[in-house]
């Protein structure tokens, strides 16, 4: 029924994307603010993630993905993740090791509500968050709602100069304790 409602919204009012964008949103994904950048291009946010424009093209960064978003001096700062390697723990819940991209920057000429979005967006696909100090530095250990699918994801994100090895072990024990009741 909820498939059925968007697309008699988007047939009723608009799907809300900027006039020319080559993305392709998912049936259940709904446009919530967009901005025209500097450079000609649009960022479109969405309940999915956001769309950036990407070469000749556009691509989706999932919420789950951006790390940290911040908005300063007309430019939207964004840091998006990649799930460098799936520690496997058994059944149940999964943990991915992340890196973090180098901070990408989009200088918006009209922002509207993508700031405040945005940071909306992030904010609310964490679940928890916890730091733990490690020989040679530490990791996060967040938990992620991903958008589009049901339950969570557990993100690891080591600290530089932290032993991956010690990360991914004990990144395995803490998604198997997750399992446990």
């Amino acid at each position: 029924m909820s498939a059925l409602r968007d697309a008699l919204r988007r047939l009723l009012h608009g799907d809300g994307l900027p006039d020319g964008f080559p993305g392709r949103l998912e049936p259940e994904e709904r446009v919530l603010a967009t901005a025209s950048t500097a450079d000609g291009g649009h960022l479109v946010v969405t309940s999915w993630g956001l769309w950036f424009p990407d070469g000749d093209g556009v691509r989706r960064v999932g919420w789950h993905l951006v790390s940290r978003a911040s908005w300063r001096n007309g430019a939207l700062a964004l840091v998006e993740a990649d799930e460098v390697e799936e520690i496997a723990s058994g059944d149940g819940p999964r943990a991915v090791l992340l890196a973090d991209r180098p901070a990408r920057r989009f200088r918006l000429t009209e922002p509207d509500r993508v700031p405040e979005v945005v940071h909306a967006r992030v904010e609310g696909s964490f679940r928890s968050r916890h730091h733990r100090d490690l020989p040679g530095g530490g990791a996060w250990f967040v938990q992620r709602k991903i958008a589009g699918r049901d339950g969570t994801v557990l993100q690891v994100r080591p600290d530089p100069g932290t032993d991956p090895a010690l990360v991914a072990a004990l990144a395995a024990d803490v998604a198997r304790s997750l399992r446990q009741p």
